[in-house]
């Protein structure tokens, strides 16, 4: 059982970087357009440096990169610990490490936004494997986790509806290639969506036809009780999904009703503060 958080599971596979030889107006107009502060510096697939808005700072235009970017940087493995990554970026006060493999090869970026959504997503490695060993137990059959994109079409979703306030920041998050997987149980017949719903929505919504999952793998047909719900709540596709556009997500209520009775009890200390004056 996976029982460590790894950065290969948080990362952001797809990298925008630069070459050595690009100049630094090549780098200025790639910010403006990704709206990314820096870049991993590539040569044949292998990191070479890093260059940041920083290092550009009273730099002539037609620089190239190789004289102005860092060499002397940090990278991340895919095997490393998520939280060995949180103590590396904290103490140097960075915001992302190039992520390689052991041929040094550019392989992801893992930024401090990714260390604080490995603390607080829903799909994380070891809620799959719970799902996994709960699903054995309980059917007492086998099964073995994959990870790969799906066909959104194809899913069968198992909750009936969401939230737009929650899914306006997964929108979000998916325009930034923060997302994270979802978790999706392949049966022989079908594909069930366990979890990630806003995530799924969100992707349909912006034309994305696939998605990153974790999937359960079945080997045969049995009764599964989120199947059952699904059909007597008439989900078929992700298309029945209602979206609560007058509902806020119920974290969000209890925060706003919380801040709303700190800030009564604030007034009515200053009513009483007055009044004794």
């Amino acid at each position: 059982m996976k029982d460590k958080l790894r950065v290969g599971d948080y990362m952001t596979g797809k990298v925008v970087t630069v070459s050595p030889e690009d100049t630094v107006m090549d780098v200025i107009k790639l910010t403006r357009q990704t709206g990314h502060d820096g870049f991993p510096v590539t040569s044949d697939g292998k990191v070479e440096g890093y260059i940041s808005s920083l290092d550009m700072l009273l730099c002539e235009s037609d620089e190239q990169v190789k004289s102005v970017m860092s060499r002397n940087i940090i990278v991340a493995h895919p095997q490393m610990e998520i939280n060995e990554v949180a103590r590396v970026i904290f103490r140097l006060g960075v915001s992302k490490l190039p992520v390689v493999d052991d041929t040094g090869r550019l392989v992801g970026i893992i930024t401090n936004s990714d260390v604080i959504r490995s603390q607080i997503e829903r799909a994380d490695p070891q809620k799959v494997w719970k799902l996994k060993k709960t699903l054995e137990t309980v059917h007492n059959i086998e099964i073995t986790v994959t990870r790969g994109d799906v066909n959104i079409q194809e899913l069968v979703p198992t909750q009936s509806k969401i939230f737009a306030d929650e899914l306006e920041g997964r929108i979000y998050e998916l325009k930034k290639g923060l997302a994270e997987p979802i978790i999706v149980i392949h049966k022989p017949d079908r594909w069930m969506l366990a979890d990630g719903h806003h995530r799924v929505v969100a992707a349909k919504r912006l034309g994305i036809e696939k998605i990153d999952a974790y999937i359960l793998e079945i080997p045969k047909d049995i009764k599964l009780g989120m199947e059952k719900t699904a059909r007597e709540s008439g989900l078929r596709t992700v298309d029945d999904i209602v979206v609560m556009d007058f509902e806020k997500h119920p974290l969000i209520e209890i925060t706003e009703r919380l801040m709303m009775r700190d800030r009564k009890s604030l007034e009515e200390i200053e009513r009483k503060s007055a009044e004794s004056e």
